[in-house]
């Protein structure tokens, strides 16, 4: 039995932490007008966040692993990618901090004998009812994807085949598979909606698609494991993060060129990168390093490094620029860091391996 003198201050300071800490964040975010969607990779389902108040206000069951998910133009679907390709273990990392494979395979490598092909595929979400309404068939196993500028097409990386898929939503038909590079990850439509890229892990491959012809129109490499792409709108200019290397690549997105890497604090594992929506500040979630690293868009500085929660994956800003979420996998939870003072001031609890985040404006 725990009484008030084995408590002493420290205890009772640990008692009173997460009221203070609970009280503090739903103040802060009052009047925040949206939901952010959270994708949780082992437990198979959504958590849904209600960001007035910083509470779980649905968890929607969806399919197999879980990962990349988007909101239509309009808000009112949300799309999430599905896998029966089963999870692999981290690789163990060697004295300098860099994955030590095994017979060619990575963290996101997969025993495919194993795999689930029927669980493959797009989860459609109706936002209003919190509920998921289908499935689109996008070939074999789909990790990340983008959407149209029109929000009619969606652009997918078919990890385990090597391609990039398209598929008209109204029909559910894919129209168009592009061959690509080894293990394709990351994928992101440009700001003008003229072509989507597609970066590819295990080379540093990095393919560029015109949205007219679905013909490959750029290639070139970055160094390994180039997670994600995000742009620096109206400028031609891209950043794509290269998890091994800890770098961020800056790339020319008129000649389909790297401009300048950046070499980004020791320990990082960049994975997901955000451009501020006032385009003036670049956000890259580190992964193993439990952090954030923020940069100025234009001179590439590094301006501050936020401590979130553990392996920080996914990473969203709001739309009014004075939030950020991570999605952290191992801890299970969401960390919100408040942007004007680069300081995290709260984390909600999700499902299990949080994966993907995505900002979705209330419909009710």
């Amino acid at each position: 039995m725990i009484t008030s003198n084995h408590l002493g201050r420290f205890g009772l300071a640990v008692l009173l932490a997460p009221i203070a800490w609970s009280t503090v964040s739903a103040q802060t975010l009052a009047g925040q007008n949206y939901q952010i969607f959270v994708s949780n990779e082992k437990s198979g389902d959504v958590t849904v966040i209600d960001a007035s108040d910083s509470k779980v206000v649905a968890t929607i069951p969806v399919g197999k692993r879980p990962r990349g998910i988007q909101v239509s133009p309009d808000g009112a679907t949300v799309y999430v990618a599905m896998s029966g390709t089963p999870i692999a273990p981290p690789p163990k990392l060697d004295a300098q901090g860099n994955p030590i494979f095994q017979r060619g395979k990575d963290d996101d490598d997969d025993d495919t004998a194993h795999a689930d092909k029927s669980a493959d595929g797009i989860g459609v979400i109706n936002v209003a009812q919190r509920k998921l309404t289908g499935k689109l068939n996008v070939g074999s196993d789909p990790e990340e994807f983008s959407l149209s500028k029109s929000g009619t097409e969606l652009y997918i990386s078919n990890e385990d085949v090597k391609a990039a898929s398209v598929i008209d939503i109204a029909s559910g038909k894919v129209t168009h598979i592009i061959p690509v590079g080894q293990e394709p990850e990351g994928v992101g439509t440009a700001p003008d909606g003229k072509s989507f890229y597609v970066t590819c892990e295990s080379g540093g491959d990095i393919y560029v698609v015109d949205t007219s012809s679905f013909k490959t129109v750029g290639h070139f490499t970055v160094p390994p494991r180039p997670r994600s792409i995000d742009f620096l709108p109206g400028k031609g200019i891209g950043f794509i993060p290269s998890e091994s290397t800890g770098l961020l690549n800056v790339i020319d997105t008129v000649h389909y060129a790297v401009l300048k890497t950046v070499t980004l604090p020791p320990g990082s594992r960049p994975v997901r990168v955000r451009v501020a929506p006032n385009g003036q500040k670049i956000y890259i979630s580190n992964g193993r390093a439990g952090t954030v690293s923020v940069l100025d868009s234009h001179t590439y500085e590094l301006l501050d490094t936020i401590k979130v929660g553990t392996r920080p994956w996914g990473l969203v800003i709001s739309p009014d620029g004075k939030y950020l979420y991570t999605a952290n996998g191992p801890s299970n939870d969401v960390s919100i860091v408040d942007l004007q003072t680069d300081k995290e001031i709260a984390r909600i609890p999700a499902g299990q391996s949080p994966w993907g985040i995505v900002i979705v404006p209330n419909q009710r």
